[in-house]
């Protein structure tokens, strides 16, 4: 092969190469943005089942909170009230789960069980009943403002608003609950 036919080779070579090298970048490069595209759309569809896991959480704080701060507005006994938290978190989380196909079911009753489980272990780890009567509402406070900071978050809505609107509700929640338990468990029914 003479000295040209070789130069000419590698230059053909060489271009072959730049030409592969381009379109493997403009490939990749697509791939990138597709890949973009699909973490964008992935991250959404995420941030979207989060959210409902947050408001499943919030669900079951709520309700089972409510149920227990409303028992204890006319019982002292802690088994009572612990009892009712607990007969409140199957229920919610039945509740939850009954309209869901089978993977969505087990992970709304594992959102409302999540939720349900801060006022039971508040209640559990206090013997005292006015201590208790405080103390349920204080840890449920406390996982109102993080819930609801979360959901916020991950709905993209005002943080302050909406964890405000989250802890006034659990709070309203909690208190028409006991005040009307105590209510009508004061006039003998």
């Amino acid at each position: 092969m003479e000295p040209g036919q070789t130069v000419h080779r590698n230059t053909v070579e060489l271009e072959t190469i730049r030409a592969n090298s381009v379109y493997e970048d403009n490939n990749q490069g697509q791939k990138r943005a597709d890949k973009g595209e699909n973490d964008d759309l992935d991250y959404t569809k995420r941030a979207q089942w989060l959210r409902a896991a947050v408001l499943g959480a919030n669900d079951g704080l709520i309700t089972t909170a409510s149920l227990m701060m409303g028992v204890g507005a006319v019982k002292q006994d802690v088994k009572a009230m612990i009892l009712t938290g607990f007969a409140g978190l199957v229920a919610a989380a039945c509740s939850m789960a009954i309209g869901d196909p089978i993977q969505a079911a087990f992970a709304s009753a594992l959102a409302v069980a999540v939720g349900a489980v801060v006022p039971l272990l508040a209640a559990l780890s206090v013997k005292n009943h006015k201590v208790r009567l405080g103390v349920v509402p204080a840890a449920v406070t406390v996982a109102l403002v993080v819930f609801g900071w979360l959901g916020a978050y991950l709905g993209k809505a005002p943080i302050l608003r909406a964890s405000l609107r989250v802890l006034l509700g659990g709070w309203f929640a909690m208190g028409i609950t006991f005040g009307l338990t105590k209510l009508i468990g004061s006039h003998g029914l």
